[in-house]
């Protein structure tokens, strides 16, 4: 039986991913920090396991539950979190959190993924964003993590193509969606650029073009995929992007 892990799985992006694999027939195990993630996984027949991506030990631990099951095939580097403002005023554990959590956090669980699958081949898929593509005021530590993400997902590709190890990695890009972890920052005026599009995504628009990633030979994807064009031209010009991210921080607040 396969098995694919995803973390950050008791809400949001991950819980919605890991529900659509259990659907494609794949053992479920979901990591979370929060315990509620127990009683989500049981609810669609997965294994729950409280783990801290920050700890490469938790990693290892979820693996060797994946393991109990089955055969991982796949790992879904999912775990986040978001801390929005300007990059001077977060704290020093502020800052130590976003970098170990959304950087170092993918990096562990990658590299314990190619560790358990490294014989028997599978998939890494990282969910970075579209900050991924280039800078964005007011989401500055969070960007330079998912551009981190990026870098380092299609780096590691190439490092794997170049051993001859049969394992895919895939990185998805999605834009703002319309979550647990952006309601929670939307009364902090240093959020105002999230809201700056119509409407936001949705978690299963999201869930739905990652784990379709599975079924193609693209390593990388944006969602929406205009989204990453307009970010990089914003970081090829960056003076007139940081003038249009600017504008759009405007019209970010007045929605927010």
């Amino acid at each position: 039986m396969d098995v694919a892990v995803v973390t950050g799985a008791a809400r949001g992006f991950g819980f919605e991913i890991a529900r659509r694999l259990r659907g494609r027939g794949y053992e479920v195990v979901l990591a979370d920090v929060d315990e509620a993630v127990v009683g989500v996984a049981a609810a669609i027949g997965g294994h729950g396991v409280v783990a801290d991506v920050r700890d490469p030990a938790a990693h290892r631990a979820v693996a060797g539950v994946a393991a109990g099951v089955g055969r991982l095939s796949l790992w879904v580097n999912n775990a986040g979190v978001l801390v929005t403002g300007d990059a001077w005023e977060h704290g020093d554990e502020a800052v130590r959190r976003l970098v170990e959590v959304n950087l170092l956090g993918v990096v562990h669980g990658s590299l314990t993924a190619v560790e358990a699958m490294r014989t028997g081949g599978g998939t890494v898929l990282n969910v970075a964003s579209t900050s991924a593509y280039g800078p964005v005021p007011g989401l500055a530590l969070y960007a330079a993590t998912k551009a981190g993400v990026l870098s380092f997902g299609v780096g590691l590709q190439g490092d794997l193509r170049r051993a001859g190890v049969p394992i895919r990695v895939l990185t998805c890009c999605p834009d703002v969606a319309d979550t647990g972890m952006v309601r929670e920052v939307r009364s902090d005026p240093g959020s105002a650029i999230l809201f700056a599009n119509a409407s936001l995504l949705s978690a299963s628009r999201v869930a739905d073009a990652a784990v379709s990633m599975l079924d193609g030979r693209r390593l990388v994807r944006a969602v929406p995929a205009y989204r990453a064009g307009m970010a990089r031209a914003g970081a090829v010009l960056p003076s007139v992007g940081l003038r249009v991210l600017a504008l759009m921080r405007e019209w970010g607040e007045r929605r927010r």
